[in-house]
């Protein structure tokens, strides 16, 4: 069997019609991580194979009634595990192993999914590229001189290469986005607490988010069904009920009636800040927006002005908090002394101490809170008249490993398109929009609040007429 063929919708459908097992999902991503991951050096840790069998086993013979019955799972290596360590990507926490388990990996587990391994990130979850990891960095599944993405890096590669049929990740500035564009995969970056980020590493807490990253649509909402949800270990979860998202994905079947917002904003800054978006990724975004038009869309022309300084304000407040959470790890409660840090870390720890210090609190911090809030109150008045925003993902496609890592700028600014999203908590949804030579883009789709099952059920549509999720890595 090729697993990359497989969705979790198509695996579960044969395993409960007898005719595939959970072993055999097993078996077949354990051959390709031990294929691919010395090579594209995407996991930091795997589980026992004697455990995973025994794990399948069980599901084999009990039956395939969950959610996610024996689907195999690869976390992202900032949730909190007790039988696998716990690195978040940092040599400071090399040797960690959690006392306790991360919410969502609880639930998954619940659900059925059998947990596979760890993947590589960026230190702390600190990059766009994967290439700030202190274990090196992970290579895209579409082309082994090409960064991952980031910071969820390995994530995306271990779905793409079949070691897994979903992962986790977490998405503070487009960490999830990012690296499932680059990947060919759906990846869902959710409301603000929607879903729950006990056991989860912090980096920014009041911007990140856990998500997901699968090959579609349906199996991103499946995902979502599974994890989202009220969580008394974290007060910053929603009290709104979930969803059903899988029923919400069936509900359109054109996009009549439904309207698109388009900034030009959005466009307009990302040329500014990258000196030209690329043109076949231009192109590709223009015509993945006339494919929405086709289906049945209108397009609707917003305005969303403070686009252009978003950036900045996400690289005052972002590293304020930064500085905050890692003040922990000070070598007594937590791993490894602070000389483990790596660069990014400490770059960030320097400029948040210093946006926060006496005398500069005001001119840098306290401002970036209002212009924050200026994001927050565009994006309500632009969803008063349309339904979703249309936005490219990033403005290149996936770069060269090593052609930015000496240059801190041009990898903050990959960020031009995502960090808005995570300044005013809403939800966005990367998707397969085609490729630039052999490497795959995305587009995102921006959501307000709590409209994850809107996001599906209109990517949905989107999905069903363009089918890129069905191009593979040649490996």
């Amino acid at each position: 069997m090729n697993i990359r063929d497989y969705t979790i919708q198509s695996a579960l459908k044969e395993m409960r019609a007898g005719t595939l097992r959970a072993k055999d999902l097993i078996l077949s991503c354990l051959e390709n991580i031990e294929r691919y991951t010395e090579t594209y050096n995407v996991l930091l840790s795997v589980a026992a194979k004697e455990d995973l069998l025994a794990e399948a086993k069980k599901i084999d013979s009990s039956g395939y009634d969950k959610p996610l019955s024996g689907i195999p799972i690869v976390l992202k290596d900032i949730f909190s595990t007790t039988s696998l360590r716990t690195t978040a990507g940092s040599k400071v926490l090399e040797n960690y192993h959690a006392p306790y388990e991360a919410t969502v990996v609880k639930k998954l587990r619940e659900a059925g999914a059998i947990i596979i391994g760890k993947a590589n990130q960026d230190a702390w979850a600190h990059g766009s590229t994967g290439e700030n990891s202190d274990f090196g960095p992970t290579s895209s599944a579409y082309d082994i001189k090409y960064v991952a993405g980031g910071s969820s890096s390995g994530s995306a590669t271990a779905v793409a290469l079949g070691m897994c049929l979903a992962s986790t990740g977490t998405d503070t500035g487009g960490s999830i986005r990012v690296p499932a564009s680059f990947n060919n995969l759906v990846g869902l970056k959710p409301t603000y607490g929607r879903v729950s980020r006990y056991g989860i590493i912090a980096m920014a807490s009041s911007l990140d988010s856990v998500g997901h990253m699968t090959k579609t649509v349906y199996d991103n909402a499946l995902m979502l069904s599974v994890t989202a949800g009220i969580d008394p270990y974290d007060a910053t979860t929603g009290q709104k009920s979930v969803s059903d998202y899988l029923s919400a994905i069936s509900s359109l079947q054109s996009l009549k009636g439904i309207t698109i917002g388009v900034s030009p904003d959005y466009l307009t800054v990302g040329k500014k800040a990258t000196d030209g978006m690329n043109p076949e990724l231009e192109k590709l975004t223009e015509e993945a927006l006339g494919v929405f038009t086709a289906l049945g869309a209108t397009i609707k022309e917003i305005d969303l002005p403070h686009t252009k300084d978003a950036l900045e304000t996400y690289y005052v407040l972002c590293p304020s908090e930064v500085s905050s959470n890692l003040g922990r790890y000070d070598g007594i409660r937590y791993g490894n002394t602070r000389d483990a840090f790596g660069l990014e870390a400490r770059r960030r720890i320097m400029i948040g101490t210093y946006t926060l210090s006496a005398g500069y609190y005001d001119a840098y911090y306290k401002t970036a809170q209002k212009v924050r809030t200026l994001v927050c109150q565009e994006f309500e008045k632009a969803f008063e008249t349309v339904d979703v925003v249309f936005a490219p993902v990033s403005p290149s496609p996936s770069p060269l490993i090593g052609e930015f890592v000496n240059d801190p700028l041009a990898l903050y600014l990959s960020d031009i398109y995502t960090v808005p999203v995570n300044l005013a908590g809403l939800a966005g949804l990367s998707l397969p929009a085609g490729f630039v030579g052999t490497l795959p883009v995305g587009i995102q789709l921006i959501g307000k609040q709590w409209s994850e099952e809107r996001l599906y059920a209109i990517s949905n549509v989107y999905e069903k007429k363009t089918e890129w999720y069905k191009r593979r890595p040649k490996v």
